[in-house]
């Protein structure tokens, strides 16, 4: 029979490359969110907040997913309250399906900020060295994707099920009204540049400019966590994940402007915060939009370039190992620039961007 799945946070980056993979493999899915997607063909749509258990249960009560897919989160002004409310969200959506006793497999997707600490002290301290690889434990400050994972690890010791943890570095993939997508943001930002005459100024650190990098597609990571969940040397286990070549942004920079066919900046040596670049530019994306008859008006809701700042700001390389899902047997690979121009054309086709 084939298997069920409950993603969770169906309507985010994760969410949605992964739906559309699962439902290509002939799984069931159910797809839960506040306002879950409803343009996915195949996709059960689920609609609760994580944050009320009695309607949430209300929502579950006759769904019985093999398999469990955690790929939300909300942001909070505080790290503490970052904790309290996302580790409530996880331990409420296992609560919840815990009387049905049939999930044999929980995925929880995280990130990088398990090695660079979370966003109050992001990339600050004493990190570990780079590449960061799985057998680095926890830093000790809090951190909210350790909460998740400690109601992951004390549900799994209850209900007796499997688990995973993912740890992608920035993800790129399709979606749209995301808070961490540097893709769309960075498609919208040269955009920006292109129509107003504006430079293609690089926002983030020297460090970022001249170090190396990595990045994970989404599409990867949706085969990533179907590889996991599937497969029995990967039980109880926690995997980083990205695409497996590494680049410079000097690199990446010119290839994404020539794309646009917008001339970039040369870099002064730092760079200029999209937040900065991008406070003024509302009403230019609303007029934007109106002339290409685009489907989205607001800026705000396409773009999140505090996330893509914090990224491109930090003071350290960011370079992630994956050879502990290579020895278990994991061997995609996808380059990087690849992923950019696929998800550029797609953005054009769905008229998100000109």
């Amino acid at each position: 029979m084939a298997n069920t799945a409950l993603i969770v946070g169906a309507s985010g980056i994760v969410g949605n490359n992964l739906a559309h993979h699962l439902l290509a493999k002939g799984w069931h899915v159910h797809g839960l969110a506040r306002r879950p997607p409803t343009d996915i063909q195949g996709l059960q749509p689920v609609s609760a907040d994580l944050l009320d258990p009695a309607a949430l249960k209300t929502a579950l009560a006759k769904i019985r997913p093999s398999h469990v897919f955690l790929s939300t989160w909300m942001r909070q002004p505080t790290e503490a309250e970052n904790i309290r409310v996302n580790a409530m969200m996880v331990r409420n959506v296992l609560d919840a399906l815990s009387p049905g006793a049939s999930v044999k497999h929980v995925a929880l997707v995280t990130g990088l900020k398990h090695y660079l600490g979370p966003f109050e002290a992001y990339g600050k301290g004493t990190m570990p060295p780079t590449p960061f690889r799985e057998e680095q434990g926890r830093l000790d400050v809090e951190n909210f994707y350790y909460a998740q994972e400690d109601e992951v690890f004390d549900a799994a010791a209850r209900d007796g099920f499997g688990w995973s943890v993912h740890r992608p570095h920035t993800i790129i993939g399709y979606a749209v009204g995301n808070a961490m997508n540097m893709g769309v943001t960075l498609a919208v930002y040269a955009t920006i540049c292109k129509e107003a005459g504006r430079p293609f100024v690089f926002p983030g650190s020297a460090m970022q400019w001249n170090g190396l990098t990595d990045m994970t597609d989404a599409r990867v990571l949706a085969r990533h966590l179907t590889w996991a969940a599937t497969t029995e040397a990967a039980r109880n286990q926690a995997f980083n994940i990205v695409n497996g070549d590494v680049f410079r942004w000097s690199w990446m920079w010119q290839r994404i402007a020539d794309w646009f066919g917008v001339k970039p900046a040369a870099f002064s040596g730092e760079g200029i915060p999209l937040e900065t670049q991008l406070a003024d530019a509302a009403s230019i994306w609303s007029d934007i939009a109106g002339k290409y008859n685009l489907v989205e008006r607001d800026l705000k809701v396409l773009v999140s370039p505090w996330h893509t700042d914090a990224d491109l700001g930090r003071p350290i390389e960011v370079v992630t190992d994956m050879s502990k899902s290579r020895k278990l047997g994991f061997l995609d690979y996808q380059a990087t620039d690849d992923s950019f121009t696929d998800l550029f054309k797609r953005l054009k086709d769905a008229r998100i961007i000109p």
